[in-house]
């Protein structure tokens, strides 16, 4: 670490009494305050849930009991609790798997399944469907129970995710992401009994209600109830247009893919993956991480710009379109404090319709530029009118992740076992700066090792600025640049973001720079990633591939890629400069809070 940054952390907690419990006749400890079904994951007893999950890190839980799948026995009151949302007592005899808890798991699986379309086959949850896998591990194969299906209600309304209430279990998942972690309230319990559904309010469609389309709700949604607008059509018919295809991808893609196709957690793919578009016929396969690199070039010298000549402070990281669109819903009143860049891949998308264009001879609206994401949120900014120029948009087509791998299944390749292939030149250089942000506190780390060397001069040896990693939702540190104290603040989850910038307005905290993103932990657990249910040991894997390739990197300072610096001199001119302005910065508009 850095010897300029010093960072606060909490005191660690002193460990409290245990508790005896006995699970399946073997005694184990406990500690207060502690589900059951908490203490039996410790102690490896497996008890099936749906609507439970668990972000240890985040301190949420949903544990609103409403699948009752969990259900366990108390052998010695003779009751069945839910282990979700039943603390534990000393001396309790729990049964996990005793007839009773097999026949009524069982029995309330059939009951979920009764009102549920049984088209598997074509559902896009296929093969990550919890409660198709539950049905299988019970060994259901027979739905005894007939009656009252509900009316399907497909909402289509936003260019991101389409929400299927025929699909919904009532598991308040999505409830509790959207409303306790991510602190923007568009989801709700409407009705009762068997009419009760998950619903917006005054049932508006989503494109109308204050959604930011981080795709949270997706990521731990059990079902196929709500899932990303599918853009793979569009690719293949861009792919057979005759018109000049380019991809794109971003940083946290590489270290998730290989997820999809059984490689463990973590795993990074980049040759293989620039192998696998290839062989789909793109005409260039070119690097986010490029553009992440020229995103640095402009945030950074604003940051300096802004410090140095008494600008709004603090500024606020751009990257994210879930965070923005949060943002010009929520505090519309301070759309001049976030940075104008535009985000990496729209940036990249600037470039290619003009620079890359006039190399090739080609005009912009023959160029269709493909971009790969972590997020379904960018699949709504793709369609900002504020990122077109002259009625072209920067970026034609967004697609996941999830969709990447189901594009590469399409043709059958093994991506596990395809030979490494680079990215294409002129955009395929990047840097470690550029890599790291995929993950929370890496955008504005990489920003800061750019903005030190401008302001001070000097070159930064040690470029580790390890207080501002990790997958806590709120970070601060303070950097000495020039002997000054330069206040430095991180959140990721909307929820945290929205205590941070409170904090700012209300004048109780003062900072230089902070870094947003949306989803909890970064782009590495992004709405568009292969599913973690919240599992954070699973992103932490993504994370610490992330900094593996930082660490590898033979440049790890932005504005040291090589590539970045001959689109300034031939193109560009100045970073923060005229032109680059018109190309590669933006506007926020503000939006109706409800």
């Amino acid at each position: 670490m850095s010897e300029a940054v010093k960072s606060q952390t909490a005191p660690v907690a002193e460990a409290a009494e245990t508790l005896t419990v006995t699970i399946n006749g073997q005694a184990v400890k406990a500690r207060p305050g502690q589900t059951i079904l908490e203490v039996a994951k410790e102690n490896g007893y497996h008890i099936p849930t749906l609507c439970h999950f668990d972000l240890a890190n985040l301190r949420y839980v949903n544990e609103v009991a409403s699948c009752r799948i969990c259900m366990v026995e108390d052998r010695k009151r003779g009751r069945l609790y839910p282990a979700c949302a039943t603390p534990v007592s000393d001396g309790m005899d729990i049964q996990t798997n005793s007839l009773r808890v097999i026949r009524n798991r069982r029995n309330v699986l059939e009951l979920i399944l009764s009102d549920h379309p049984f088209d598997c086959l074509v559902c896009w949850k296929n093969g990550d469907c919890e409660l198709q896998a539950l049905a299988s591990e019970v060994g259901l194969r027979e739905i005894r129970v007939k009656g009252e299906r509900h009316q399907v209600n497909v909402d289509t309304s936003s260019l991101s995710f389409i929400r299927d209430s025929s699909k919904c279990i009532l598991c308040k998942r999505c409830v509790t992401m959207c409303s306790q972690v991510q602190s923007v309230n568009v989801y709700s319990a409407v009705g009762r009994g068997f009419n009760s559904v998950i619903s917006t309010a005054f049932d508006l469609p989503m494109i109308d209600t204050n959604c930011t389309f981080c795709g949270q709700c997706l990521s731990v949604c059990p079902t196929g109830a709500l899932a990303e607008v599918s853009n793979i059509d569009k690719v293949w018919a861009a792919l057979t247009s005759g018109k000049h295809v380019v991809v794109q991808t971003a940083p946290a893609v590489r270290v998730a893919l290989g997820e999809a196709f059984g490689m463990p957690p973590g795993s990074n793919v980049t040759g293989r993956m620039v192998t696998a578009l290839k062989q789909m016929g793109f005409n260039e396969v070119f690097d986010t991480n490029f553009a992440a690199d020229l995103t640095i070039m402009e945030e950074a010298t604003e940051l300096v710009h802004r410090i140095e000549h008494g600008g709004r402070l603090p500024i606020l990281t751009s990257c994210c379109p879930g965070w923005v669109k949060f943002f010009e819903h929520q505090f519309s009143d301070m759309l001049d404090v976030p940075s104008s860049s535009k985000s990496p891949h729209e940036m990249f998308g600037s470039v290619i319709k003009t620079y890359f264009a006039e190399r090739q001879g080609l005009k912009p609206e023959d160029i269709i530029v493909v971009s790969v994401m972590p997020c379904v949120a960018k699949k709504f900014e793709s369609a900002r009118p504020e990122l077109m120029n002259e009625g072209v948009s920067d970026v034609d087509i967004v697609i996941t992740t999830r969709e990447l791998a189901r594009m590469i299944q399409e043709i059958s390749l093994d991506l596990e076992n395809l030979e490494d292939t680079p990215f294409d030149d002129p955009f395929g250089e990047s840097t470690g700066a550029a890599a790291i942000f995929g993950s929370s506190g890496g955008v504005i780390e990489a920003a800061l090792r750019t903005a030190y060397e401008i302001m001070t001069g000097d070159k930064l040896e040690d470029v580790n600025f390890t207080p501002l990693r990790g997958l806590e939702g709120s970070k601060e540190a303070t950097v000495s640049i020039n002997g000054a104290p330069i206040r430095i603040g991180v959140a990721s989850g909307l929820g945290n973001a929205r205590k941070m910038i409170e904090s700012i307005r209300s004048g109780e905290q003062v900072y230089h720079a902070i870094e947003i993103m949306a989803c909890p932990g970064g782009c590495i657990a992004g709405g568009g990633q292969p599913y973690h249910f919240g599992n954070m040991e699973l992103i932490k894997k993504r994370m610490e591939a992330i900094y593996a390739i930082d660490d590898n990197a033979e440049v790890r300072k932005s504005h040291e890629n090589t590539a970045v610096q001959r689109l300034y001199r031939e193109y560009l001119g100045e970073p923060y400069g005229q032109k680059a302005k018109e190309l590669l910065h933006t506007t926020y508009t503000p939006r109706r809070k409800f």
